[in-house]
């Protein structure tokens, strides 16, 4: 067989091979350079889609970041959204939200970043067949002033916060105009149905790469613990994740807790474990390459989060999915999307918000029966294959493909 560019001949036959869709996905929540400690569940979803579409990638900029690179054989373009661009601090690290309520003069960059995605998006978004608009704020709502089909995805704060006013009425038309909208929990669903009710939105959760966490990466003795068993939190250090909370538990429980993550609280809630500064380690912000690492040499995965005063909740933290995949036991509050993942008493323990003493008797029982332990982690494995990114990226490429073949 002779190839030449996107010809190919065998014999007398000439078979041309039909070029991939173009896909474009928006985002405000992406690692800003290899290795970043970044949440990364939109590039890894997008890389498992390269066989069938040819990916781009548009992001606010950050300083440091590069304004054009390839990730994991994704095209990314970062958009600068102010004259100075060592101001650009509005998305990262973390999320917009809690960058606000760190710094509020950081709102002052909120209409640069909705004017700028706008501009770039009125250049670019025509040259693809699809977008792909991760968050209705800003992504969905800016994505809705363009004619190129698009689906949105509500990822959980995006969904239940700032439903008044103008933005109430951008987020519904943004809503009404969009090919197909996607939730990551059925929590989100209904928070959605709330503000339009004839929408019928798909559950269709964020994941995780199976093959880059488990149990073969665990390293006896990692934290110099000794006996005492491995407690872990991984996530930004601020009021939704309610680590204040496990903080308490712990102090109940004679293991060790281990905090991988930062965040404008990591000051206060060093104070408040300063009389079990023995049992409780600060990590700082830790790359994906350690987390496999950290994962595996824990015992018991904890998430405390809580419902903040705006009503916003968790989605479906994708951390318990690195959890359960690298073989720990999972605690946590039911609060959002979380039970989603975590089945009372199946895959792992559930109680109430902001309880610390149910807390630290579901870690208690954990450590205590090892049987039940290991019923819970072998669940907890078989379940969450179902989450593994070659799973999810067939769902979404299945919905890109249904709203192109309708055009």
């Amino acid at each position: 067989m002779l190839c030449v560019g996107i010809f190919c001949m065998e014999g007398t036959e000439t078979m041309v091979k039909k070029p991939k869709k173009k896909l474009l996905v928006t985002a405000s929540t992406f690692p800003r350079w290899e290795g970043d400690t970044e949440p990364r569940f939109v590039l890894d979803l997008a890389s498992h889609m390269t066989n069938e579409f040819d990916v781009t990638v548009l992001v606010p900029a950050a300083p440091g970041a590069k304004e054009k690179e390839i990730l994991d054989g994704i095209k990314v373009i970062r958009y600068h959204y102010f004259p100075v661009h060592k101001w650009e601090t509005l998305c990262y690290p973390g999320a917009i939200v809690p960058r606000i309520r760190e710094k509020k003069i950081r709102a002052l960059l909120v209409p640069f970043l909705f004017l700028s995605l706008y501009f770039h998006l009125w250049k670019i978004s025509s040259d693809y067949d699809i977008v792909h608009a991760h968050w209705l704020i800003p992504q969905g709502i800016v994505q809705s002033f363009f004619k190129t089909p698009y689906i949105v995805t509500g990822h959980g704060g995006d969904v239940v916060s700032l439903n008044k006013g103008i933005i109430r009425r951008l987020k519904i038309r943004c809503l009404k105009r969009a090919e197909h909208v996607t939730v990551v929990s059925e929590y989100s669903r209904k928070k959605l149905q709330e503000l339009l009710p004839v929408i019928q939105p798909s559950i269709i959760s964020m994941g995780v790469n199976t093959k880059q966490f488990g149990k073969q990466y665990r390293e006896q003795d990692y934290f110099h613990q000794g006996k005492r068993k491995v407690v872990l939190f991984v996530g930004r250090l601020v009021e939704i994740k309610g680590v204040a909370y496990l903080i308490e538990a712990i102090k109940k429980i004679d293991a060790l807790l281990v905090i991988a993550g930062d965040g404008p609280l990591r000051k206060e809630l060093e104070r408040q474990a300063a009389d079990i500064k023995n049992r409780v380690l600060f990590l700082g912000a830790k790359p994906h390459d350690e987390l496999k690492t950290i994962y595996a040499s824990s015992d018991i995965f904890v998430v405390p989060s809580i419902t903040i005063d705006n009503g916003v909740q968790e989605g479906v933290p994708t951390v318990i999915m690195e959890a359960m995949a690298s073989g720990l036991a999972v605690v946590a509050s039911d609060s959002g999307g979380i039970s989603a993942l975590v089945h009372d008493g199946q895959n792992g323990l559930l109680c109430e918000e902001r309880n610390s003493p149910k807390l630290a008797k579901n870690i208690k029982k954990l450590i205590e029966d090892e049987k039940f332990y290991n019923e819970i982690t072998d669940k907890a494995q078989t379940f969450i294959r179902q989450y593994d990114y070659k799973v999810l990226a067939q769902k979404f490429m299945e919905v890109y493909k249904d709203v192109l073949s309708e055009e």
